[in-house]
């Protein structure tokens, strides 16, 4: 039996270039690569050096504050470069892909007579803990914690992200497996979300609490659907995955295989046949993008979707936990009095000189540009009518500027993760970078408090 869950506060940014529902094979990749900027609050710890032979699914380093926590190339080949930044640091690990796949096996489990410390044991050691991330923090889940509920949230509605419902397609039995496993590792339950009134391979799924999901962006977001389901107080965690990662996770345990397969959805304005590709993590990102064409040499590449990926560039690398590529035009344009005469072409949240209210299901192109520059804090009741949890947005952002603990706590911190303001900070007037604000006001709470 399913629940309804209806978010009405929030913002739809409906944008030119959407991926057409249909599948290529991307060029294999030459090259792959594993970004440690995507653990965040990892301190890894090689167990290769530059110039070994490794499998697909081999151990390339682990975490030092958790050792039996592992991390593992996603192809065989050979691991031509460490990519270091100051004092050392690594950033990248480089891996130059052998023509001939070569994988590391596991005995696949037998969930039903498998107990809690034997999945723990297969998901850490093949390397696919890394996929579980928890709440408070935002961060990989502590293996040692026992998760009061575990959350699945397919249900899209960033801009030009990848359809859910359309690349588990098929999956079906992998879903499961995965479900089945992640189900022994909680007392709680685990809550699947789905858009309301669709055929979703999610829906069919045993095991779980179903709930149909509707509203505007974010109403996709896993942090708005904890914050209506069951939201998270000091003490308790929760944790997350991703549809994608649920299948990965079921194909190890069904044939003890790492495949680190991904449908990923090449979407924007810039692109002239937005559609969805089949690569694998850390692929090439030029390998499907000069596949689809763009249409401009000035062009913005992101990482994820125009809300919460990061800048990159053709000869990027996707990221571990990334399903969407977005190329959307370069804004190093100014209009000259743009402020001060009536705007047809930009979405906005008010209705001050914009129209976009008048219609809104209108696709529009919108480049980078900001429109503006950063300045102080502007009061203006914005952020309250796109923000859905039963948090006071502009109060909490403010607490962990000033680094107050205490506010932290109390205005809901442990609840949201960056992800979950980034509409706060599309529609912000003052341009203030609030995922960034709420990632170190994480950082600090997980450093004083733990």
């Amino acid at each position: 039996m399913s629940k309804d869950i209806r978010i009405k506060k929030g913002l739809n940014i409906n944008l030119i270039g959407a991926a057409e529902k249909t599948t290529s094979k991307a060029v294999l990749s030459n090259v792959y690569a594993l970004n440690l900027e995507d653990f965040h609050g990892i301190t890894p710890k090689l167990l290769v050096k530059q110039g070994a032979e490794i499998k697909a699914g081999e151990p390339l380093f682990y975490n030092k504050n958790k050792e039996e926590m592992l991390f593992v190339s996603p192809v065989s080949g050979e691991l031509v470069e460490i990519v270091r930044g100051a004092r050392r640091r690594i950033l990248t690990l480089k891996i130059l892909a052998d023509k001939s796949q070569e994988y590391v096996s596991h005995q696949p489990l037998d969930i039903e007579q498998s107990d809690v410390d034997a999945i723990k044991g297969l998901l850490l050691k093949s390397g696919l803990w890394p996929f579980i991330k928890q709440r408070p923090y935002d961060i990989i889940a502590n293996p040692d914690v026992t998760p009061k509920a575990i959350f699945v949230s397919g249900y899209t509605t960033a801009p030009l992200a990848a359809d859910s419902d359309y690349v588990l397609n098929g999956k079906e039995a992998e879903l499961q497996a995965a479900v089945n496993a992640l189900g022994k590792l909680t007392p709680g339950e685990i809550h699947v979300s789905i858009g309301k009134s669709n055929n979703s391979p999610l829906a069919g799924l045993n095991g779980v609490t179903l709930h149909n999901v509707s509203g505007p962006h974010p109403a996709g977001l896993v942090g708005t659907q904890i914050n209506r389901i069951d939201p998270i107080n000091k003490g308790e965690t929760a944790w997350t995955i991703t549809p994608q990662d649920l299948v990965i996770i079921g194909e190890l345990l069904l044939t003890g295989k790492f495949n680190a397969e991904r449908t990923i959805a090449l979407t924007g304005s810039v692109v002239k046949a937005p559609k969805y590709y089949t690569t694998k993590i850390g692929a090439e990102i030029s390998t499907f993008l000069y596949a689809a064409g763009v249409k401009e040499d000035k062009f913005r590449l992101i990482n994820g979707d125009v809300l919460t990926g990061a800048k990159t560039h053709p000869e990027g690398y996707l990221g571990f936990y990334n399903n969407t590529v977005t190329a959307i035009p370069e804004g190093d344009d100014y209009e000259f009095f743009g402020w001060n005469k009536p705007i047809f072409n930009k979405i906005s949240s008010t209705r001050a000189l914009t129209f976009s209210w008048m219609q809104p299901k209108k696709k529009y192109d919108l480049t980078t540009n900001t429109n503006g520059e950063h300045r102080a804090f502007v009061v203006t009741g914005q952020y309250e009518q796109v923000f859905p949890m039963d948090i006071y947005p502009l109060q909490l952002l403010k607490a962990c500027m000033v680094k107050d603990l205490d506010e932290m706590e109390q205005l809901g911190l442990y609840e949201v993760a960056p992800e979950d303001f980034s509409l706060t900070e599309f529609i912000c007037i003052s341009k203030q970078p609030h995922q960034q604000i709420i990632r170190e006001g994480l950082d600090l709470l997980h450093q004083e408090i733990g």
